[in-house]
């Protein structure tokens, strides 16, 4: 059975057979038989390959890593948690998002607390003019989960004006990719390339009272990937925000 994910990811990258068996220093025909028979390699070299094409061990040989041993890693992926979002310190936000090279993601109602730091918003607007990709997830202002999260909240329609002036305020991030998305927010996702702070909301609660989770990916680890996941589907089914 050949390992269609290896070889896709192969084709997705422009990396030949041989430039891969290059870089991680093995023979190209083992490179060959890793795609054509699905042989696993030794571990270092599942994690050579998978670095070289910019995706996780755990695509490529979903079975090569037993489930204790994902549990381990992803355990690992923990950093902080932080009781809640208010006890987060500011200068967090600031490394966590001057640290991207590649991505910046932000999924959220309205992220009233970044909006509000004006050099938050100038530190977006650099990483972007950096070459970072900079995303941002705002809710519909006009949707019902948006509505009902006002209501959830006790605060009402300041949920939706809420999101109105998000809107107003992230426009001004040049560089930045908006959206807007009718979903409803089980977290609010904060991303710079491996590293997120995810902030869980609980039924009722403001965000802001709600805990914290600073994470970094780890090679084997799953829990990044599912709050990354999370992110992409929501991405993905948002409408862009028109200038």
């Amino acid at each position: 059975m050949a390992n269609e994910r290896l070889r896709a990811a192969l084709l997705s990258s422009g990396v030949t057979v041989a430039g891969l068996a290059e870089k991680i220093q093995v023979d190209p025909k083992t490179v060959e038989r890793w795609i054509t028979t699905d042989r696993e390699p030794y571990r270092k070299h599942r994690y050579a390959a998978a670095s070289a094409l910019g995706v996780d061990e755990t695509y490529l040989w979903p079975d090569a890593i037993k489930r204790d041993q994902v549990a381990a890693a992803s355990k690992s992926e923990i950093l902080t948690v932080y009781p809640h979002r208010w006890a987060v310190p500011r200068d967090a936000w600031g490394r966590l998002f001057s640290s991207a090279t590649s991505e910046i993601g932000i999924l959220v109602y309205s992220g009233t607390f970044i909006h509000d730091d004006a050099g938050l918003l100038r530190l977006l607007a650099d990483r972007a003019r950096a070459g970072a990709r900079v995303r941002i997830l705002l809710g519909d202002p006009s949707s019902d989960e948006v509505a009902q999260r006002g209501i959830d909240e006790g605060v009402g329609d300041s949920m939706a004006e809420r999101c109105r002036a998000a809107i107003s305020w992230y426009r001004r991030v040049e560089g930045a990719e908006l959206r807007l998305h009718r979903t409803v927010l089980y977290n609010s996702i904060y991303r710079a390339d491996d590293q997120l702070l995810v902030n869980t909301h609980a039924y009722g609660q403001p965000a802001g009272d709600a805990p914290v989770l600073h994470l970094r990916h780890v090679p084997g680890g799953d829990m990044v990937g599912v709050y990354l996941a999370s992110f992409e589907k929501t991405w993905d089914g948002a409408v862009p925000l028109e200038s």
